[in-house]
């Protein structure tokens, strides 16, 4: 007993939590959450078997333990392992010779006591699990403790908005686990998450190794979604960028719905979460509605339809009704606002593909907004940090500049992103979606009369043939792609329900199909 006193006393008087706070009834001396025996019965079990340390279920690292002294055990136990080292007390002794902390204790002695008992080796991997959520419930302490730290001094500034960001991201790290980085891990795991990828993509019949866009054509040229990518989606204004965005969020949650009613575990689907800084909940829903009822979004905008037509957009609504699609059309929003928010669906709804309309109607921080490409390249790491942070898919709106419009060729490049640097720099993948029926329409010659000359006659003719032969195809150029080639990928478009669509095999006509 008395070298567990010991042991205890100088961690007892650590453990104190500051005084209460004003009001507050004052506490009979509040400690931290920790299980000292816990920790030195499971050091314990290390130094006896070395084995431990390979069934380990949790991942514990040295700031986990309570004790610093158990800490920088640890630490050396980890170093020493790492080394293909066998750790015992004899081997731990020349590290711990001039430890202050371990001569309190009776020095290097204190190393063979801890293997006294041998009681760890009985539940090791439960004395593991109880240091680590104990560390997590001192971690939440520390998160408290600063949220009220900060939402008490307001000599600074007061920003009770920003805090309550702040205090959202720290609970959601210590919820995945830790606040901190994430430890490396090994091939061998890195190897097994890749075949249950691969082994996701053979479920789905080949193509798709990430989230699925619904489109064959574009799965078999990118191979879905992949978690963890920025994906930019970038066009001229009128080209469909917003409704391409809604097809694939429509078409992936679609996919899960079904997945789940065929009892289906690993499905290509996901729950979605749509970011709309431009366009309301409605005006969205109207397009959705739209494409699945086959109404035209202006006829249901204007009230223009029959009641047959009323009654298929009922049934439409019916079959959409439990759709795992989430519209958050908040304007304005800052980058981290839009991250806390992600993070928050994420935990409550479990969504694995973010969209975002548009890239630059998002704000950056305070510090960045005098510089409009500081704040871009702020917005766009932003994002790209959030797709790996929630290991999710991002897809980014983009607007173009108007370079595009003062060349021949109309068709998108990366140049023409707007502060395209850090865009490009931190995209996975770039899209432009292009639709040259767009442009030809705009050209249309004057309508000829009897009275009009050939030349006149002849122009509009050729007008015609030209529109007939782009009239409802679309392109979409990956001009990058991490993971594979680029190219292009050729889909049907119907602007009267904004949907885009697989070519059939005989729609491809004469140009190249990549």
């Amino acid at each position: 007993m008395q070298d567990e006193e010991l042991l205890i006393r100088p961690a007892s008087r650590s453990a104190a939590l500051p005084g209460p706070m004003p009001g507050a009834p004052e506490p009979a001396g509040r400690a931290l959450p920790a299980n000292l025996e816990a920790e030195a019965a499971f050091l314990g079990a290390i130094l006896i078997d070395n084995r431990v340390m390979e069934e380990l279920t949790v991942p514990l690292r040295p700031d986990h333990f309570f004790v610093p002294l158990h800490t920088r055990i640890f630490e050396r136990v980890l170093t020493l392992t790492d080394r293909q080292m066998v750790v015992t007390p004899v081997t731990l002794k020349p590290y711990f010779e001039a430890d202050e902390a371990l001569k309190e204790l009776g020095g290097t002695g204190y190393l063979a006591r801890l293997t006294a008992d041998g009681q760890g080796l009985l539940a090791p991997r439960e004395l593991a699990q109880q240091i680590y959520d104990l560390a997590l419930l001192r971690e939440l302490v520390s998160v408290g403790r600063e949220l009220v730290e900060s939402a008490l001094d307001t000599s600074v500034e007061v920003e009770p908005m920003r805090q309550i960001e702040q205090a959202e991201a720290a609970l959601y790290r210590v919820a995945e686990g830790a606040a901190g980085s994430t430890e490396a891990e090994s091939f061998g795991m890195a190897s097994r998450q890749a075949l249950s990828l691969i082994e996701t993509a053979l479920n789905s019949g080949g193509h798709v190794a990430g989230k699925t866009t619904g489109l064959t054509s574009l799965n078999a040229k990118c191979g879905g979604l992949h978690d963890s990518d920025l994906i930019i989606l970038a066009g001229r204004p009128g080209m469909g960028k917003s409704s391409l965005a809604m097809n694939i969020a429509y078409n992936c949650a679609a996919r899960l719905k079904s997945d789940r009613a065929d009892g289906i575990e690993k499905s290509v689907g996901s729950g979605v979460a749509v970011f709309s800084l431009e366009m309301s909940k409605d005006q969205l829903a109207t397009r959705i509605l739209a494409e699945q009822s086959g109404i035209p979004s202006e006829a249901l905008r204007m009230g223009k339809i029959s009641r047959e037509d009323f009654q298929e957009l009922a049934r439409a609504s019916q079959r959409l009704n439990d759709l795992p699609l989430y519209i958050d059309d908040t304007p304005a929003l800052s980058i981290s606002a839009l991250r806390t928010r992600a993070r928050r669906l994420k935990r409550r709804h479990d969504i694995g593909l973010i969209v975002v309309d548009y890239l630059q109607l998002l704000q950056g921080s305070q510090r960045s907004q005098d510089n409009r490409v500081n704040e871009i390249s702020e917005i766009s790491r932003g994002l790209k940090t959030l797709a790996k942070e929630l290991s999710v898919p991002v897809i980014a709106l983009s607007q173009l500049s108007r370079a595009v419009e003062q060349r021949e060729d109309k068709r998108p490049m990366l140049s023409d992103l707007r502060e395209s640097g850090s865009i490009e720099q931190d995209a996975d993948m770039v899209w432009f979606i292009f639709r040259e029926d767009y442009y030809v329409k705009s050209r249309e010659p004057k309508v000829p009369n009897a009275s009009d000359d050939a030349k006149t006659h002849d122009a509009h003719s050729a007008w015609v043939s030209e529109m007939e032969r782009v009239h409802g195809l679309a392109e979409l150029i990956i001009a990058k792609q991490r993971h594979g080639s680029t190219g292009k990928v050729r889909m049907k478009f119907e602007d009267r329900i904004t949907r885009f669509s697989d070519l059939e095999d005989g729609d491809y006509g004469a140009d190249a199909y990549g």
